[in-house]
């Protein structure tokens, strides 16, 4: 079982640990803007810079780090985008996934009050999509060739979540 917490600077050294490669840096953050090599300064900076996200980082007994998101609200409150989804390396296939969005998904949908919840994630990333399904994330449509990674156009799924959908699958 992990625990959650909001960001601290000194996790962002572990996070970009995780990103071992320009693949995996587009894979896990698209459009927002991190370049490779990725630094822990980017991290910090880009969390400092955007007050309304709200950062869940999954940690440990310890308290360290092992998983990390970000859930950003609109302006209205009706909805909100889950973004930046990144599990550590070991952590990955212990459930530490699924505990993060379950967690993600109880801030948006009863502490936010939020109606809707999105995401998007590249068709590639098989593993993520069948999570995010299990959650009751719906596929709403392909943005064609949205990220360029490398020399490779990626597109991007978008999937989503409405309030009276949502519910909690057994761990």
């Amino acid at each position: 079982m992990i625990a959650f917490r909001g960001f601290e600077a000194g996790d962002a050294a572990v996070i970009a640990s995780w990103v071992d490669g320009p693949h995996a840096l587009a894979t896990w953050s698209g459009n927002s803007g991190f370049t490779w090599p990725f630094t822990p300064d980017q991290l910090v900076a880009a969390h400092a810079a955007d007050r309304s996200r709200h950062v869940i980082i999954g940690t440990e007994a310890d308290g360290t780090p092992v998983a990390h998101l970000i859930v950003l609200p609109d302006r209205r409150g009706w909805s909100a985008r889950i973004g930046l989804v990144l599990v550590a390396p070991a952590g990955r296939g212990r459930g530490h996934g699924a505990a993060i969005i379950r967690a993600a998904l109880r801030l948006a949908f009863e502490d936010l009050k939020v109606h809707r919840v999105d995401l998007g994630v590249y068709p590639h990333n098989s593993g993520a999509i069948r999570l995010y399904e299990r959650f009751g994330f719906r596929r709403e449509g392909v943005l064609r060739e949205t990220t360029l990674a490398g020399d490779q156009w990626w597109s991007t799924i978008n999937m989503s979540l409405l309030d009276a959908e949502w519910r909690e699958p057994p761990d």
